[in-house]
């Protein structure tokens, strides 16, 4: 199928145009109309989406279905995918009619959140789509509007200044990637993200006010996509706009946030900062791999004494980000193998704990930890799946949770010893917060009055919960379907960064004797 990148990408896009342009009124009838067009056209998407992992070659370490052509003033549109990115694709289109489906309690302005999540989509799509940097920068920015307009809009109490501090912080570590883009463009002479990444940019060091750059050129390419990425991720001492972010969100907006915006500054590092600056990745990585376990001990910590369900969650999902990061930078084969495949899988398990929180404050409206307790007697289905994911969570054997956390500690376990104990520390605190969770929210007594009549799940929130159990479940012991795909493409580009890191080293060992 020709365009089948395109198709993918811009059909949400149209619904929403679609929305916008052809629903009126504001009566309960359009709304349901609002909601169902939103439904089946990311149900329509996902199944779209499944050609392009049936037409995908994983022994193809190229990008493939590249479509390419003129775009603006000699700048190129160009999409493609490879090993890398295919599954954040179909992530991304599997999670957002669950979503949508979570949004059928909605009531205020609902075609204007469905068109909201709708550009979304699509804008998220061309993240992991874009094989241009200027492209990419576009997808990348444009997607802080939707987000920026779902936390403001349809958020908590103090969702103006959630919003706000999120855009400000995501946006500032952009500009910095974009000033990168420029010296690239100006480098290289071109934008086209596959040449750049077989482009060497200059490694050889040099001082700035006495202060002497090592790894040259690359290291300051590097830390201004690093400031954009580490933002978006979020990474330790840079992540405290995301749990005002996801306490704020309408449980929708937090499980799009957690479960697939997380994943662009992982998804970044892979795409950009390893292939194209590996210099500047091997100067930097030592501090990255231990604000990476820093990040896991400290957030773990914070998630033990917090009231709030979402704010747990949040810093839990903090915490988990921070083995994606250090198997990044292990950059072995076990450690980016464990990197992607815990992207993957958190974005199931920690999605489906926003939408576990979702399910009781649409009921109570209130996330305090302290207003619930003892639910198991009123909602035994309730109380089934939030276990689940619990576990999930903790990484218990048998679910997805376990593999990724296992592969990056054994892939950052050949790298440093000492950044590997104390991550799995992480492992240790995080069952200590999230059963402790569990605990208060689920068993003892029934004893507060507001609980005493509380309604179990309704077959559309089991139905919505159905598909994440079974892809945890399935990953979690199959996990062959994700890494067969990932794994020649995860090779090629190990292989080429320590060639490169070789060719770097000899070259600046030939320079200094000639010198």
């Amino acid at each position: 199928m020709d365009n089948l990148l395109s198709i993918v990408t811009f059909i949400p896009a149209l619904a929403a145009l679609i929305l916008a342009l052809f629903l009126r009124g504001n009566d309960a009838a359009s709304a349901r109309n609002a909601k169902w067009v939103a439904l089946i056209a990311t149900s329509i998407t996902f199944l779209v989406s499944l050609f392009i992992l049936a037409e995908f070659d994983p022994s193809n370490t190229g990008f493939q279905m590249v479509e390419e052509r003129e775009w603006l003033m000699g700048l190129k549109y160009k999409l493609g995918v490879d090993g890398i990115s295919v599954l954040f694709v179909l992530l991304t289109t599997f999670m957002m009619p669950l979503t949508i489906a979570a949004s059928w309690n909605v009531e205020t302005r609902v075609k204007e959140y469905m068109i909201a999540f709708l550009l979304l989509e699509t804008l998220m799509l061309g993240v992991f789509m874009a094989l241009d940097l200027v492209l990419f920068y576009v997808f990348f920015e444009a997607g802080l509007i939707p987000m920026f307009l779902i936390i403001g809009i349809w958020g908590g109490k103090e969702r103006i200044y959630a919003s706000f501090k999120f855009f400000l912080y995501t946006f500032l570590g952009s500009v910095l990637m974009l000033v990168a883009m420029v010296a690239m463009f100006a480098d290289a002479g071109t934008t086209d993200i596959p040449t750049l990444m077989t482009h060497t940019f200059g490694s050889e060091a040099f001082s700035i006010l006495g202060v002497q750059v090592v790894g040259g050129i690359q290291t300051l390419l590097f830390l201004a996509f690093f400031a954009s990425f580490a933002v978006k991720m979020p990474m330790w001492p840079v992540h405290t706009w995301l749990p005002d972010a996801h306490v704020q969100a309408p449980t929708a907006g937090s499980v799009v946030l957690a479960a697939i915006l997380l994943k662009m500054g992982g998804y970044g590092f892979l795409r950009f900062s390893l292939p194209m600056f590996p210099v500047g990745s091997d100067v930097i990585a030592p501090l990255v791999l231990w604000m990476s376990a820093i990040a896991i001990v400290y957030t773990s910590l914070v998630a033990l004494v917090q009231e709030d369900m979402k704010k747990l969650i949040a810093y839990s999902s903090v915490a988990h980000m921070g083995f994606v990061t250090m198997g990044i930078f292990a950059v072995n084969q076990q450690g980016v193998d464990g990197a992607i495949f815990q992207m993957v899988s958190h974005g199931f398990i920690s999605g489906a704990l926003f939408l576990c929180v979702g399910v009781i404050y649409d009921r109570m409206h209130t996330r305090e930890i302290d207003a619930y307790g003892g639910l198991v007697n009123r909602m035994p289905a309730y109380a089934l799946i939030f276990m689940f994911f619990t576990m999930a969570n903790v990484g218990l054997p048998g679910t997805s949770g376990f593999v990724g956390e296992f592969l990056t500690l054994m892939g950052i376990f050949q790298v440093n010893t000492w950044v590997a104990a104390v991550a799995a520390l992480g492992v240790i605190f995080s069952a200590g917060y999230a059963l402790w969770l569990y605990r208060r929210v689920v068993f003892g007594d029934l004893i507060k009055e507001s609980l005493k009549t509380i309604s179990d799940m309704t077959t559309r929130e089991k139905a919505i919960f159905a598909p994440l159990v079974v892809m945890t479940l399935l990953l979690g012991v199959y996990p062959s379907l994700v890494l067969d795909i990932i794994g020649p493409s995860v090779e090629a580009l190990v292989s080429n960064y320590h060639t490169a890191l070789h060719d770097a080293g000899t070259a600046a060992a030939a320079l200094a004797q000639s010198h």
